[in-house]
């Protein structure tokens, strides 16, 4: 299981990666291996305004749909259309290509609120 020390992550098993006043948001490696093969993402409208903690897209697999949370609050700026045709993206490079959109955060210290890259390993092993 990949757990990047570069990221930083939400309970609900999202991965964050900070970028220029924004947030690229996707679901780690533990959450896509428990999820099964992903075959279809329900992307979320840019412009959105989004909370932290709110439900912003689902993600479905050959096991079950899964929600994806808001890890902060802001605007969607750009979500990964890629997914439409390969959502399998999702499991293969989870976080890479499998990203699955980028909110334009409010606060920028709210990331900081996030477990990093121990406190996730923790959470999820423990």
């Amino acid at each position: 299981m990949q757990i990047p020390d570069d990221l930083k992550y939400s309970s609900d098993h999202e991965w964050v990666r900070s970028e220029d006043g924004k947030v690229r948001v996707g679901i780690t490696d533990y959450a896509q291996d428990a999820l099964g093969d992903v075959v279809f993402v329900d992307l979320p409208e840019v412009g959105a305004v989004v909370t932290a903690g709110q439900t912003i897209c689902e993600v479905e697999s050959t096991k079950s749909v899964s929600d994806i949370y808001a890890p902060v609050a802001g605007t969607i700026s750009e979500v990964n259309g890629d997914l439409a045709d390969a959502p399998e993206r999702v499991n293969e490079d989870p976080y890479g290509e499998g990203w699955i959109f980028a909110i334009e955060i409010e606060d920028p210290s709210a990331v900081e609120g996030l477990l990093d890259a121990a406190g996730y390993r923790a959470l999820v092993e423990g």
